[in-house]
């Protein structure tokens, strides 16, 4: 096993957000990370060990996407309220909203010279904008259902997309037509990504599994079923080494793509893990999730040559197969299924550094926002460092129920809040320092309200209601096979039918022919 200096670790952790956080990003100057959250605010956090946090309001709905332009002086939100919005990260809080999609936006991506955006949305279209004009060019339209996710290659020249029709697309942005669809998904495509060469592209689905394919041959390179629930965000190390993947199954995973295997996971939320994002130079990547926190981790592994790798993993107590090196040029599809020797790491560190940061609030509706909050005694910066809402909750237990908001109705809160380690829980209460250190090293249980025995009763149906489930599929696999035996019969009837009326006839014929045919005498 690798050696601890050689494990990605937790940096930090980021407190402020009131509800799930769907989306994150670095920016390129490498001193600050972007966060939107089902909470309709878009935070700035500053990397600096005491850096002020910036609450950007403006948005009427959850948001979605978020991304920093590649000079790092814009970033760029979408909304379940069908806007996309560019803003300055200033103590201006100043945005401009771009308006044509008809139905919520799920992304919203730069072109890597900057010039242009590229939004995927509800209204099954996918659309391209002018930054500097600030104004809609086209639209691209073939997708048959909602559009989860859209992005540029490296030289502009194709777009990716991907939706709940089961479908990952790439376009030509000069022509606008759709080249090619790739249709082998169980279920819906929720991300799509390039690799930072634009030789490949990668897309993940709820059906838990990840595909890597190669432009350059049109074929299926890669496939990985890692995760135990529906993958929910990817980010391809710009080594094009490594993919770090968050899902709903509350872990976040690390894959060696030289090797093609699993080679970390990470237990650092409770609850849906909804995105993941290296930085640009791939030394930190970020993961978000139900639990309204924002986790900051340091890469590590990527710092050692390929070749101390394999020589690493060779001195192994449990042998590997060997690395899928033939994944460049393959001749075949084939699957990569977890290996048991993949490193469980649970982080377990104090985090001394993770003070929640002084948020300062911007945008259009920050005066409702504290008049609202005035209601509870509280000011937007205490509120947000307590993490609770105005009913008194904890604002984790209030994102794990409404996580499904974000997605439309997908099954991104199934995680749950599962239990198993986490470092620098969202707990603790009422603002008190002590309480919040506590929370940090010991999570702290919430409690529902109800009487006990209301709570035995409830799980009791609970779990009658899962037996009834499992009962009425049985008795539809045996009404199928039922229905499928009936068929056969049927066909089987109606081919006996068929030669008896054959053998009739045949029968016919004969007599006939020989009842007037004339007879010879000899």
């Amino acid at each position: 096993m690798a050696s601890v200096m050689e494990d990605p670790t937790l940096e930090r952790h980021f407190k402020g957000h009131k509800d799930a956080v769907t989306c994150a990003d670095f920016n390129p100057n490498r001193k600050q990370l972007a966060s939107g959250s089902v909470d309709k605010s878009l935070m700035i956090w500053n990397l600096a060990p005491k850096g002020r946090a910036f609450r950007f309001v403006g948005h009427q709905d959850v948001i979605t996407g978020v991304q920093f332009s590649p000079s790092g002086s814009l970033v760029a939100t979408s909304s379940k309220d069908r806007t996309v919005r560019l803003w300055t990260p200033s103590m201006k809080g100043e945005s401009t909203v771009f308006k044509a999609h008809t139905a919520a936006v799920r992304s919203v991506a730069f072109s890597h010279d900057g010039q242009r955006l590229v939004t995927a949305s509800d209204d099954k279209s996918i659309k391209v904008w002018s930054v500097h004009r600030q104004c809609f060019i086209y639209s691209l339209n073939q997708h048959t259902n909602w559009v989860r996710c859209a992005r540029f290659s490296p030289d502009g020249r194709l777009i990716a997309s991907c939706g709940d029709d089961r479908s990952v697309r790439l376009w030509d942005t000069t022509t606008k037509h759709c080249i090619n669809c790739f249709t082998d998904y169980g279920g819906s495509a929720t991300f799509v990504g390039f690799n930072s060469s634009g030789t490949c592209i990668a897309a993940s689905g709820s059906d838990s599994s990840l595909k890597i394919w190669d432009l350059r041959t049109n074929k299926l390179i890669q496939h990985y079923q890692v995760h135990s629930a529906g993958i929910n965000s990817f980010s391809f190390h710009p080594s094009n080494n490594y993919l770090v993947s968050g899902s709903s199954d509350s872990t976040v995973k690390i894959l060696d793509l030289l090797e093609g295997r699993l080679i970390y996971t990470l237990h650092g939320h409770k609850g849906a893990v909804i995105t993941v994002a290296f930085s640009r130079e791939g030394d930190l990547f970020a993961s978000g999730g139900a639990d309204s926190q924002v986790l900051l981790w340091r890469t590590n592994f990527d710092s050692r040559s390929y070749q101390d790798v394999l020589q690493q993993h060779s001195r192994r107590s449990t042998p590997d197969p060997p690395p899928h090196l033939s994944d460049i040029y393959p001749r075949i599809a084939h699957l990569h299924q977890p290996q048991p020797s993949a490193i469980q790491i649970s982080p377990t560190v104090a985090d001394t550094r993770s003070t929640d940061p002084h948020v300062i609030e911007l945008g259009q509706a920050f005066q409702s926002t504290v008049l609202l909050n005035s209601k509870t005694h509280l000011t937007p910066t205490q509120a947000s460092a307590n993490g609770h809402h105005s009913n008194g909750l904890p604002a984790r237990h209030i994102a794990s129920s409404r996580v499904e908001g974000w997605k439309g109705g997908e099954s991104a809160g199934r995680g749950g809040l599962t239990a198993g380690n986490q470092t620098g829980p969202n707990g603790g209460g009422k603002g008190r320092r002590d309480e919040e250190e506590i929370a940090q090293t010991h999570p702290l249980e919430v409690l529902s309200g109800h009487p006990s025995s209301l709570d035995s009763t409830l799980r009791h149906i609970v779990q009658q209601l899962d037996i009834l489930t499992q009962t009425v599929s049985v008795l539809e696999e045996r009404l199928t096979l039922t229905e499928d035996k009936l068929k056969e019969c049927l066909l089987q009837q109606s081919q006996i039918l068929k030669d008896v009326r054959a053998s009739e006839a045949r029968r016919r014929t004969d007599s006939e022919g020989t009842d007037g045919s004339p007879l010879h005498f000899t």
